[in-house]
């Protein structure tokens, strides 16, 4: 049975249409939702980017569904801080949340004033940051000398079952390098070549737990106007890592995003209109049959309230009839 879930991006929507947003998705038919957690939006055209960790406690409680998100331990957030939000939201809501660890962009890390630290280091750290997790969430008491600094630290409020900890990858190396620790795999993409190059690495290095794909779609009532979205709010898509990963703000993303050709653009989010949804659909199943257990839909507009209540039912029962998992 396949799960097919609701992306909710905080960066294009403020915090309170965000969460009528999620009322929505669950109610139309969606299996669950996902959220990255942004200082920052990517361009300054999104112009929003609400705290997902405060936001998840309204979220969850307004919702049945599972409802994860990006974490991103070891600048932003010391591994203790985010352990104690992880596990109390596992607390109140047990076997609907789960947190994606990833290693972080400076568009949200560089606000602490510290070096932003190469690829590979970054990489260490969230290694020490999930080893420390690990034994808070164990409930031991953890000290740690080494990338990250802990110091006599243990929860008190722990949920009966240990938190789900997946692993955020955009590439081959990292799913490889995740499939030592992680609860499951999450990656974005559009190709089948480019998501398969990750989940095969994840799973022929021992992986195990649930694979996720999140992609970004962009519909619109002709193909013109589909594209025109994507230039408005997710032109920054042209800019993929390890570039992404080391631009500190929205003003640079769409300074260096530029102009993309249509075709530049259609690389990065699937590009659709209402008559083509079905089309959407092949294509989608297409990803999903690389060997994922869940796909995260991104609608990148900023009308939720239109996509939830005329495309999405749609463009569920077309992926329904695909891939199964009808609710």
């Amino acid at each position: 049975m396949a799960f097919i879930g609701y992306h909710a991006s905080h960066e294009q929507l403020a915090p309170s249409a965000m969460l009528e947003a999620v009322i929505e998705a669950e109610r139309v038919g969606f299996d669950g939702a996902f959220s990255a957690d942004h200082l920052a939006p990517w361009t300054p055209q999104q112009g929003h980017s609400g705290n997902t960790i405060a936001w998840l406690g309204a979220a969850l409680a307004s919702t049945r569904f599972p409802i994860g998100s990006i974490a991103t331990p070891g600048q932003l957030y010391h591994p203790v801080v985010s352990a104690h939000a992880i596990s109390t939201l596992t607390e109140m809501f047990p076997g609907r949340y789960f947190a994606a660890l990833g290693s972080g962009e400076l568009l949200n890390e560089h606000v602490t004033g510290d070096p932003w630290p190469p690829k590979d280091e970054r990489t260490a750290r969230l290694g020490e940051c999930v080893e420390v997790m690990r034994g808070l969430f164990a409930g031991e008491t953890v000290d740690h000398r080494g990338r990250v600094r802990v110091s006599d630290a243990r929860l008190w409020s722990l949920p009966p079952v240990p938190p789900v900890l997946m692993a955020t990858a955009a590439s081959p190396e990292t799913a490889r390098w995740a499939a030592g620790w992680a609860d499951g795999l999450m990656t974005v993409g559009t190709t089948r070549p480019q998501v398969a190059e990750v989940i095969d690495a994840y799973l022929d290095a021992g992986g195990l737990g649930d694979t996720a794909l999140q992609v970004h779609v962009a519909i619109g009532c002709t193909r013109d106007e589909a594209l025109a979205l994507v230039r408005d709010q997710w032109v920054h898509g042209v800019i993929t890592p390890p570039d992404a990963w080391d631009i500190a703000h929205p003003e640079e993303f769409a300074s260096r995003a530029g102009t993309p050709s249509d075709d530049e653009l259609a690389e990065h989010v699937l590009i659709a209109t209402d008559d083509t949804l079905d089309d959407l659909a092949d294509r989608l199943a297409d990803l999903v049959g690389a060997g994922f257990e869940r796909l995260y839909l991104h609608d990148i507009s900023q009308d939720q309230r239109h996509f939830l209540a005329a495309r999405a039912p749609r463009l569920l029962a077309a992926l329904r009839e695909r891939i199964g998992g009808a609710r």
